[in-house]
């Protein structure tokens, strides 16, 4: 399975985003992904087993639990493949960037004068 299709998938994303700050068990996954999605524990495990299958998770057993982290090995790939389209949107973050900083830089000045 490609990387944009693992990522594809909203549920898939989300499981990332709640691993990305440290490991969580099958069952803390499970709790958030159900409440959010709806979606049964057996298709969350199939997510995480995607995840899994493709380097995009760890499982790391502990006792009865199972701990589950973020693998970055299919991220970097991904990483990498976007690298050669970067040119297309990095000019307009810079931009982006500096008419925030002057926005900033004119509201800080005006609160001075005042």
């Amino acid at each position: 399975m490609h990387a944009f299709d693992v990522l594809g998938d909203p549920v898939r994303r989300r499981i990332l985003e709640l691993l990305v700050d440290g490991e969580l068990s099958s069952g803390e996954v499970t709790e958030v992904i159900r409440g959010e999605f709806g979606i049964s524990q057996p298709a969350v495990s199939q997510h995480l087993k995607v995840l899994r299958d493709n380097g995009f998770a760890t499982v790391r057993p502990v006792g009865a639990r199972r701990l589950y982290a973020v693998d970055d090995t299919a991220l970097l790939e991904a990483d990498a493949w976007l690298s050669r389209f970067r040119r297309f949107w990095t000019p307009h973050l810079a931009a982006m960037a500096t008419e925030v900083a002057r926005g900033k830089r004119q509201r800080r000045l005006a609160d001075e004068g005042n």
